[in-house]
């Protein structure tokens, strides 16, 4: 790829607040993106938190951008609006009072019916709650997240700030370039709109989707407290800090059995499993809590990695800054976020071709290319290109597609070498939408996905994650299995792995082997760390990658708290599947106009760094400065977590401004003149929240959520995950339905969108395979071999049926 692969796409950007990190992820990917404003500028400029008046959370996610003004309430504001709506291939709009999206989205595609128009909300267009007022902590409560973080017996803890808006940005990208590609070969624009509550609720950690591996040691059921999830990924102190350690694997287990000198009463067997392991913690921990109270926190990384035992260090935000690994790996760049304000800021979430799609200029001032675009050039017209009918077929159901619906990437072939949930979750994007997706499986080495049943045939993240995919058993172990991939690789479109680097080339299929067979493949690598720097071989996990980078460490009620409390989430797992399904899609769109494929990296860890940037900015700006604020929000009071009337019951609420305080104030009938300002609330943070409190321990969260936002205040009950399947909002939106298999007792809820297309129809629910179900049919249909090779390759053990 010799430029950024987005280059020549123009994006419109009117966000203001949430999802503006969508537009920035589009020009890290090289989309000439325009930031919208009126002229007195837009409403986030003026979002804390603050350094020399600059606001860091603009100053991020409007990186990459060039900014100019229209004034909507003008004639020739709206004709200059027009004019760059006519020359834009995607706008993306956060609707609001007075913005551009008052004048109703289809006269955006009569100005350009090429045009891809995304529309996001905290709660979308329809439903019942599509006029509430949507804040991080609001989203959190409503998406059952909250109700599992926080230490059982104490009260739910929100987590760290930016998440959800990184969260909705990412999948704001994805739908829009999703949108995009379909208008490649179908010649025409569309409507899009995402809910941040839905994307949340799916996309986040989802209940309802694929589960990490210590899943496998989880109750079936939804306990109604929170889950004790120290006994998932436990922490321990040692000699200058923490660890957090992650068993999951027998031969992991085994290996600490050693390191401990194994002692007998953990011999058995039955501790070789996460479930019995699980049920013994109370008497594990404390052996390993002794052992490593003598260690250092490199010592024991070290020794964890020489002896294969998953240990991470736990680090702060300071830490994340000046770790040697995230210097050499490029994560960082030094640069001004504004004239004269200089710091350390999170680079970019992907690599193409060895080239770091990320940061490269500040955030525009007001208007400050004005001149610059003052004269928006019509594109030329687009021709479309129909590359199927509808009378193709679905490679996986076998069963004609409705009459006139084009999937996006129907026609294309995906070869599938992910595991776990971010293996899962990444090639779903692409089955859900039309590609032929073949998992590639080996029999002797098992996706850990499969292992987690639980007692039951099929794990239910199978039949969540592998859905609409067919499966080859392939022993990529032997010359004659890689040369079977080598062959299947000539024909396809894309490649997935997330191995430890460097697997792929030790196998022989590297970018490079398949470039030199196919140049028009795309080969989408990721990993824990990246490639690059001295923590690129470790073992990648999750709650691993969340403790290397400061998410962890912020996860806590208050600094004096030492134990972690973001163990019962796989967090960045699925954003950062979602963040790779982008990059690949950027990739294909370059690939439609320049003929070539290219190579992707993405490390989870640049995930989580991106969307904690507002915390590692303000603390290379300040050191110090960054503290664990648990649910008191250091900005804005009264604001935080609030135990309602009955059992473990709570209601999140948001004083966001003064306008808030005084809808507040109406709806529970308080007058203070004392705390009217901001800066006297948060003086006297006590005074302020004591009769909020009072007033919501006599409701129960459903009432107060309802009393408040009906009054403009910001609110959300605390639901739990069963409640999302009847919360009246997700109902009216059609949020889940059914997944049947064969294989499982009972259909699964799940979902079938997170966005609402106007002309991508809704994702098929074919079941998800067994190990090797299609393999006889892809080395027939696909390779071109005989009964007789076939048997013969079974026979060998290089193809592997699936098992009787």
């Amino acid at each position: 790829m010799a430029t950024l692969p987005l280059s020549g796409v123009r994006v419109i950007d009117l966000t203001d607040g949430l999802a503006e990190s969508a537009g920035r992820f589009l020009a890290d990917l090289g989309a000439d993106v325009v930031r919208v404003e009126p002229p007195a500028g837009t409403r986030s400029r003026a979002t804390g938190p603050f350094h020399d008046g600059i606001s860091i959370p603009f100053a991020l996610r409007n990186a990459n951008k060039r900014g100019v003004t229209a004034d909507l309430g003008t004639p020739e504001g709206r004709e200059r609006f027009a004019g760059l709506v006519r020359s834009a291939d995607i706008l993306i709009d956060s609707p609001r009072p007075g913005g551009p999206a008052d004048q109703g989205p289809p006269d955006l595609l009569a100005i350009n019916p090429a045009l891809v128009a995304v529309s996001v909300s905290g709660f979308g267009g329809t439903g019942p709650y599509r006029d509430w007022a949507a804040t991080e902590s609001v989203i959190y409560a409503l998406s059952g997240v909250l109700s599992r973080s926080g230490e059982p017996g104490r009260e739910p803890l929100l987590p760290p700030t930016g998440l959800v808006e990184h969260a909705v940005g990412v999948h704001v990208a994805w739908s829009a370039l999703l949108a995009y590609y379909h208008r490649l070969h179908t010649g025409t624009g569309q409507l899009v709109e995402i809910s941040a509550l839905e994307v949340i609720v799916h996309g986040f950690d989802p209940g309802f989707g694929v589960q990490g591996s210590a899943a496998a040691g989880r109750k079936v059921d939804y306990p109604r407290g929170r889950p004790d999830a120290a006994d998932f990924y436990p922490v321990f102190d040692c000699a200058d800090g923490r660890v957090r350690i992650c068993l999951l694997a027998k031969r992991q287990w085994r290996s600490m059995f050693s390191w401990l000198g194994e002692p007998a009463e953990f011999a058995d067997p039955v501790y070789d499993t996460i479930p019995g392991r699980f049920a013994a913690a109370g008497r594990i921990h404390p052996l390993i809590a002794k052992l490593f109270s003598a260690y250092t926190r490199d010592e024991l990384v070290a020794e964890g990695a020489a002896r294969g035992i998953p240990i991470g260090g736990v680090l702060s935000v300071g830490e994340v800054l000046t770790a040697e690994h995230y210097a050499i790996s490029g994560a960082f760049a030094d640069d001004q976020i504004a004239d004269g304000v200089a710091a350390r800021v999170p680079s970019g979430y992907a690599t193409l071709d060895g080239l770091r799609a990320g940061w490269r200029h500040r955030a525009p001032g007001v208007g400050e290319h004005d001149e610059q675009i003052a004269v928006a050039p019509i594109p030329e017209s687009i021709v479309a290109k129909q590359l199927v009918t509808a009378s193709d077929t679905s490679p996986t159901s076998g069963a004609p597609a409705p009459v006139g619906v084009v999937r996006p990437f129907a026609g294309l072939r995906v070869l599938d070498l992910g595991v776990i949930v971010f293996g899962a979750e990444l090639g779903r994007q692409f089955a859900d939408n039309g590609a032929d997706v073949i998992k590639v499986e080996n029999a002797a080495f098992p996706d850990g996905l499969r292992q987690s049943k639980r007692g039951a045939a099929l794990s239910p993240s199978v039949a969540w994650g592998h859905r609409n995919r067919r499966s080859i058993g392939l022993n990529l172990r032997e010359p004659e299995g890689k040369q079977i991939f080598r062959d299947l690789a000539a024909s396809a479109d894309v490649v997935l792995a997330n191995f430890k680097p460097g697997t792929l080339t030790s196998m022989g299929i590297a970018y490079e082997d398949l470039s030199a067979i196919n140049d028009k493949i795309v080969v989408a690598e990721s990993s824990a760390f990246g490639s690059v720097g001295p923590w690129s071989t470790r073992l990648g996990y999750g709650p691993l990658v969340r403790a290397a980078c400061g998410v962890s460490d912020l996860w806590r009620y208050d600094a004096d708290y030492r134990g972690l409390c973001d163990g019962s989430t796989v967090y960045p797992d699925h954003i950062a599947a979602q963040v790779s399904a982008a990059t690949i899609l950027a990739a294909l769109i370059a690939r439609e106009k320049y003929g070539c494929g290219g190579h992707i990296e993405v490390a989870q860890a640049d995930t989580a760094i991106m969307q904690l940037g507002e915390h590692l900015v303000r603390e290379s700006l300040a050191p110090g400065s960054v503290a664990v604020t648990g649910n008191t929000d250091p900005i804005a009071a009264p604001s935080g977590v609030y135990a309602c009337a009955g059992d473990d019951e709570w209601c999140v609420v948001s004083v966001r401004d003064d306008a808030d305080w005084e809808r507040l104030c109406a709806v529970i009938d308080l007058a203070d003149p004392r705390l009217a300002t901001a800066a006297a609330r948060l003086a006297d943070r006590a005074a302020a929240e004591e009769p909020l409190a009072q007033w919501l321990s006599e409701r129960t969260p459903i009432e107060a959520m309802t009393a408040l936002q009906e009054g403009g205040v910001p609110a959300g009950a605390m639901k739990r995950l069963p409640e999302l399947l009847v919360d009246p909002h997700l109902v009216a939106r059609s949020a889940y339905t059914d997944l049947e298999h064969p294989l499982l007792p009972t259909p699964l809820p799940t979902a079938v969108r997170v966005a609402h297309f106007q002309a991508i129809p809704d994702a098929p629910l074919n079941p998800a395979p067994l190990p090797g179900e299609q393999t006889r049919a892809i080395a027939r249909d696909l390779l071109g071999l005989d009964d007789t090779e076939i048997d013969r390759l079974v026979a060998a053990g290089i193809l592997q049926p699936p098992p009787e």
